[in-house]
């Protein structure tokens, strides 16, 4: 990708996944790593040795710590979150102040420095929002929107939104893979609790394709498959050749039992692009009278969740696994 690319919250599975991906390419100018956490950064600069890798130190939540970053960039993938729902439902203030405060910093400075395309990372938990970490991560979907809808268009801002990415940092297959090669009992809030599934890579697919292909205002959602609690154990057994021995704990706190990427409301103006959804912005004014039609009918779409959409098997969903860098790694 020609140009320099800014990844917020980059020292993270995703920023990882990224770097991955865009530093195979001769034509990647420059990437640059924001976050807070010095220790990571330096894991991250040893990691690669790529002096196209160039790392800034600053908090999202603080504008005047990440200004300097913003110079120059022409495109923004904006993955600083606080992510953890039950961290989130404790300190409901802090989600409040990195996924909400966070983003509108993000966005003020690509603004400002003209950058050409910022893209917002959101996740199903926005949908239909029931936790504090989901909550967060609605208004800032709307942060986004709402500033997408007010600048003048020269930074094309979009969203994506998706589940669960498979063997990210703080996800459940890691701590699963952990406790099977300890012969350690797995703590299952509810096995026939329902969530999407994909990998690191498809994230950065839908990002890219996000990047490239999206008008201002855009939220992109990509067609995930989901899994049973249970049938994720089966295909792990399979993964790890270990047996597994498992205790029902009840549901946590802010937990669903299936999450929505696409709310029936969405549903309505979703445009089906094969592998993605694309929701465009509602670009109405607050003047909704000459807007008014009366016509009720779209409501009985439904919308799109890990409940309905169909079920990836066992056997794939371990094929599954086994793809992801956190497995062969």
């Amino acid at each position: 990708m020609n140009g320099i690319i800014l990844i917020t919250g980059g020292t993270g599975s995703f920023g990882n996944a990224v770097a991955d991906r865009l530093l195979e390419d001769p034509g990647t100018q420059e990437i640059r790593i924001l976050s807070r956490d010095e220790k990571k950064q330096h894991d991250m600069r040893l990691k690669y040795n790529d002096e196209r890798l160039k790392f800034y130190l600053g908090d999202v939540r603080d504008i005047s710590s990440i200004k300097k970053a913003f110079i120059g960039v022409d495109y923004v993938f904006h993955a600083a979150a606080l992510k953890q729902v039950p961290s989130c439902e404790f300190f409901p203030l802090e989600a409040v102040k990195t996924n909400v405060i966070g983003t509108s910093n993000v966005l003020t400075c690509a603004v400002q420095n003209k950058i050409k395309s910022a893209v917002v990372l959101s996740t199903d938990k926005a949908a239909y929002p029931i936790n504090a970490m989901g909550m967060s991560k609605a208004l800032m979907e709307k942060v986004a929107i709402g500033e997408a809808r007010s600048n003048s268009g020269e930074t094309r801002i979009c969203v994506t939104r998706y589940g669960n990415v498979m063997g990210s940092r703080g996800s459940v297959i890691p701590l699963f893979m952990d406790l099977l090669s300890k012969n350690e009992r797995l703590t299952v809030t509810d096995g026939n609790m329902t969530r999407f599934m994909m990998t690191l890579e498809e994230a950065v697919d839908l990002v890219l394709f996000a990047l490239e292909s999206g008008d201002n205002g855009d939220l992109f959602v990509q067609k995930a498959s989901s899994s049973t609690i249970y049938d994720l154990i089966k295909a792990l057994e399979i993964v790890s050749n270990k047996k597994s021995q498992t205790e029902t704990i009840g549901l946590r706190h802010g937990e669903k039992m299936y999450e929505t990427l696409v709310t029936s409301e969405e549903m309505i103006k979703a445009e089906d692009l094969g592998g993605y959804y694309r929701i465009p912005m509602d670009s109405r004014s607050l003047n909704y009278s000459k807007y008014y039609d009366g016509n009720d009918s779209l409501t009985k779409i439904a919308d799109f969740n890990s409940d309905n959409c169909s079920r990836i098997s066992v056997n794939s969903l371990a094929n599954k696994i086994l793809e992801t860098k956190y497995i062969n790694k």
